[in-house]
């Protein structure tokens, strides 16, 4: 997978270096992720990045040594075992491959319960991949010592450098339902209902806000997209890929400084334009999700006819007129929706869009508002229609659709379109 650098003005001042609880990993350059990778069980990596948990303050630096010291739950695996687990990595058992690495579905013993065998995702460093490297990196750090319900579980990792040279793998809960994305995407002859889509999004609220709010740092996702949003056996929304992730600013400082990276479509307009991270980032790719959940669209899709290709310039004159905002409805759902939870999930949806990044509400203020739609919808709907027991989750990307690979470049538009540098290099 190629790498790609925005020509940006942004300097980025502060030291580069990357902590582990392992393994001590050097800088590399900057990237962005396309978004045209494998979508997949478990929490294959589909963003090549920099994960340098570091700024230019001390206290950022403690802050991260207080997160880096905590009990860390995971389970230490030997790359014998996880041969083993996955029949020595077999093709067969491949869900997914990314510019990390390939990710296989693997089954071992629980640690608890000797007689009980679990499913496994296991995702495996490309020896060439050395942003894959700092990624690794990152995951091990974060999902460590961060456990919630709507985070997708870090079983254990493995790191071994030998006669076969190095091995670098990290072992995640096994993901049957794949990603929202998936679910979303015109290829598939099943779409998830209206209830699903608004428990996804109370579901990912929570996930975020738990990053945000819910601990002693704060962390920036920085990668929030639907593609990184996977379904459990019990289609409950867990939050996956921390390989950008950030530490949130120091006490006193009101954002993080560093290069633009994350995925077209997604970033917040502030961020590409100054590279000032801080979680209303995160609050306004949350908005462009909300979106793609309601209309059932990519944020970019070249193949859509001129004036659809931008999902935000595309539903803004249809969000004010209620007949008009019919339109705009994923027709996947076949009619069967609230039209009143779809419109004012749209409203919350514009409040994460805010283009002033400061009147942009807080995580936790998001999660309260959806939750208010998700209990409003739930006391109208029919029980039967709150379930998924009807999809089919028995399919696959073709071999073509999952190995494309592209750069889709926003072009200028207007006051509530995201605005990219124009020229773009590859490395």
């Amino acid at each position: 997978m190629k790498c790609f650098h925005f020509n940006s003005k942004v300097k980025n001042d502060e030291p580069r270096t990357t902590k582990s609880i392992s393994i001590q990993s050097s800088t590399s350059p900057v990237s962005m992720s396309t978004d045209n990778d494998v979508r997949r069980s478990g929490s294959e990596s589909n963003s090549q990045n920099v994960s340098d948990f570091s700024s230019g303050s001390s206290t950022t630096k403690n802050s991260f040594a207080v997160m880096s010291q905590r009990r860390s739950n995971l389970r230490e695996f030997t790359f014998l075992e996880l041969k083993t687990a996955t029949k020595n990595f077999s093709r067969s058992l491949m869900i997914g491959e990314g510019g990390f690495g390939a990710v296989y579905r693997g089954l071992i013993r629980s640690s608890e319960d000797s007689h009980k065998k679990i499913d496994i995702a296991v995702k495996q460093l490309s020896r060439s991949g050395f942003q894959g490297h700092k990624e690794w990196v990152t995951e091990v750090n974060v999902l460590g010592v961060v456990e919630h319900q709507n985070l997708v579980k870090l079983v254990g990792y493995c790191a071994e450098d030998d006669e076969r040279g190095i091995q670098r793998l990290l072992i995640y809960e096994y993901m049957p339902n794949r990603s929202v994305q998936d679910h979303l995407s015109a290829r598939f002859q099943t779409t998830l209902s209206w209830a699903t889509r608004l428990k996804i999004a109370r579901d990912a609220a929570r996930g975020l806000a738990f990053l945000h709010e819910e601990m002693d740092f704060q962390i920036i996702f920085r990668d929030f997209k639907s593609s990184n949003i996977l379904l459990d056996e019990q289609w409950n929304a867990k939050l996956s890929d921390f390989g950008l992730a950030r530490l949130g600013p120091s006490d006193g400082l009101s954002h993080v400084s560093t290069a633009v990276v994350g995925t077209i479509g997604y970033a917040a307009p502030e961020y590409i334009q100054t590279g000032r991270l801080t979680i209303k980032s995160d609050v306004w790719s949350y908005g462009v999700f909300l979106y793609e959940l309601i209309t059932g669209r990519r944020p970019l899709d070249r193949n859509r006819p001129k004036g659809e290709e931008k999902l935000l310039e595309w539903v803004r004159p249809h969000i004010s007129n209620i007949k008009k905002f019919r339109l705009i409805i994923d027709p996947r759902l076949d009619g069967k929706y609230s039209l009143k939870s779809a419109h004012k999930l749209a409203a919350v949806a514009n409040k994460c869009l805010t283009r002033q990044a400061k009147l942009r509400p807080k995580m936790s203020e998001v999660l309260e508002m959806v939750d208010g739609i998700v209990e409003s919808a739930e006391m109208v709907m029919p029980q039967s229609d709150l379930k998924c027991s009807n999809l089919n989750t028995n399919f696959k990307l073709s071999k073509t659709e999952s190995l494309r690979r592209r750069l889709l470049d926003l072009i200028p538009g207007g006051k509530g379109c995201l605005m990219w540098p124009k020229i773009v290099t590859t490395c």
